[in-house]
């Protein structure tokens, strides 16, 4: 004998507050302790569009060259510094059309002209740095620390420059090159023969510690 299912009565939430969302989804928060998320960028090759021709430019420029980004400067003037690089130089204000295929700006120029940047660049999906204009940021260039092929960006979140750049000169001071070389070389060692042994994740940094504290031993 075959039996039917009773049919269900449909329940329609009332609208009480406790109702009221049941079935949607809970919006994601993101909290002001985590509004930025920290990345490094493979610039080698890409093309980065700086805009500003001053000393802050300059700065910028060397950053990016110096890891093989091909950067093209927009300004009406430049300095002696850009002139030497040989970077390809635009010399007018900008034009939105200078972002086309740029995978990052840079903006040093006038807090105008870093808007009038900010929204090419978002109009382009393109990350765009002001200089020392959070406003029309969405991206941070952090003080950077350089040590044997360890490196280490300090953010202050766009609001203070000045101490990303004290705490990258205390960190260059505390750590000294040929002690992080060391470091380096022996996390190399180390990571070669994990993989070889497929150690899991959460053994490496205890053993990586270890092997580091024996480079001390003899030191005693």
């Amino acid at each position: 004998m075959s039996m039917s299912a009773a049919p269900q009565r449909s329940v329609t939430p009332g609208p009480g507050p406790e109702n009221r969302y049941r079935h949607r989804p809970t919006p994601f928060r993101m909290s002001a302790s985590a509004s930025l998320f920290p990345a490094f960028l493979k610039l080698t090759g890409r093309r980065v569009v700086v805009v500003g021709g001053g000393p802050v430019a300059t700065s910028k420029l060397r950053g990016l060259l110096d890891v093989g980004a091909a950067v093209t400067v927009v300004a009406p003037e430049v300095t002696g510094d850009i002139i030497a690089s040989r970077v390809p130089i635009r010399r007018r204000r900008f034009e939105p059309a200078d972002l086309d295929d740029a995978w990052l700006v840079v903006a040093a120029a006038p807090p105008a002209v870093n808007r009038e940047v900010a929204e090419a660049a978002e109009h382009r999906q393109v990350f765009v740095n002001a200089v020392d204009d959070p406003t029309n940021a969405s991206l941070y260039l952090g003080g950077v620390f350089r040590r044997g092929g360890v490196t280490v960006a300090i953010s202050t979140d766009g609001h203070a420059p000045a101490l990303a750049g004290l705490i990258r000169q205390a960190l260059e001071a505390l750590l000294p090159e040929p002690e992080v070389e060391r470091w380096m070389a022996t996390a190399r060692v180390q990571r070669a023969a994990w993989i070889s042994e497929n150690v899991p994740m959460e053994r490496r940094r205890p053993l990586l510690l270890q092997a580091l504290s024996g480079l001390y031993e003899d030191q005693g």
